[in-house]
């Protein structure tokens, strides 16, 4: 009888040896695809999170009546996440006596991993995009902005948002370049643009586009912001937009 049970305890054990054999193995082919997935979808999930957090600074600046910014760590800053990659979000608190002063808003909805993984914002432009400007890859603002906003990076200025809940237009350009990529460099790396209409508060993700795109918006005089979201690495030719337009058209 004990002879038995040993012979059915030792076929259990190898049982559950070759289960966790296999699940190992499983588990080494399926892990390295799944962290894949999760960094692929990094850099579109970060601009879905900027796209929310901007919207909800709109919200907050009319529901207070009292203006916001958002901006991004300057050189030796740290974010209130202790790093220097996630947004800070600002308040005037004090327009009368104290106009201009900032101070940092703590509230749970503007503290958080609004970035995910590497994802960093390079680039802040402020105004309309238009094809020239892209053209040009000019990121120069008006003079009277520029003396406003003397004391931040002209790479990534800060987006001021009225009472009213308006600002200007603007791009926020995010990649997962390494840190010492300079913006003119930043082509080469997948980057998404996260474009806000500032009187509508809409937004975008919208890749950037190839030169021979923007030669196609300029010939045939057709803005270079989408109206919605394009990730997609396929090129944007006439047909295409015709198609997305009429995309726009049903939804």
């Amino acid at each position: 009888m004990s002879s038995q049970w040993a012979r059915i305890r030792a076929y259990t054990l190898v049982e559950a040896v070759l289960v966790v054999g296999l699940l190992v193995v499983i588990a080494g082919l399926a892990i390295p695809t799944f962290v894949r997935e999760i960094r692929r979808e990094e850099l579109p999930g970060s601009g879905e999170q900027l796209r929310s957090l901007v919207s909800l600074m709109r919200a907050h600046a009319a529901l207070d009546g009292k203006r916001y910014r958002i901006r991004f760590p300057m050189e030796d800053e740290k974010d209130l996440l202790g790093g220097d990659r996630q947004p800070i979000i600002e308040r005037e608190d004090d327009p009368m006596n104290a106009p201009e002063v900032f101070n940092l808003v703590t509230a749970p909805w503007a503290v958080g991993n609004t970035l995910l993984g590497s994802v960093w914002c390079a680039e802040v432009r402020l105004g309309k995009p238009t094809v020239e400007e892209l053209q040009a890859r000019r990121s120069a603002i008006e003079d009277q902005l520029e003396e406003q906003m003397q004391d931040f990076e002209p790479e990534r200025l800060p987006l001021e948002v009225e009472i009213d809940g308006t600002s200007q237009w603007a791009t926020f350009v995010l990649t997962e370049a390494p840190r010492d990529v300079e913006v003119e460099e930043l082509e080469k790396h997948p980057t998404i643009e996260v474009i806000v209409d500032g009187e509508t508060g809409l937004a975008w993700l919208q890749r950037p586009l190839y030169d021979e795109e923007l030669d196609l918006f300029e010939q045939k005089g057709w803005p270079c912001v989408l109206g919605q979201d394009y990730t997609s690495v396929e090129e944007i030719t006439e047909d295409r937009v015709l198609e997305l337009r009429e995309f726009q058209i049903e939804e």
